[in-house]
């Protein structure tokens, strides 16, 4: 078969579509949890643990 073929019967499938709706979903969820822990798990800890600044590691 030609590589053109082939790319054809795969997109057809509709993997790609699955695939790329997956990647976006887990680009947003992995902004939602970076904000989480950034904004309201880390700025109790760092008064608790001796004064660190976790802003500065990013």
């Amino acid at each position: 078969m030609s590589m053109g073929t082939e790319f054809e019967k795969f997109s057809i499938k509709g993997n790609s579509v699955d695939m790329a709706i997956g990647i976006v979903i887990g680009v947003a969820f992995g902004k939602i949890v970076s904000s989480f822990v950034n904004d309201v798990v880390m700025p109790p800890i760092g008064p608790l643990i001796g004064g660190a600044d976790f802003n500065k590691l990013a």
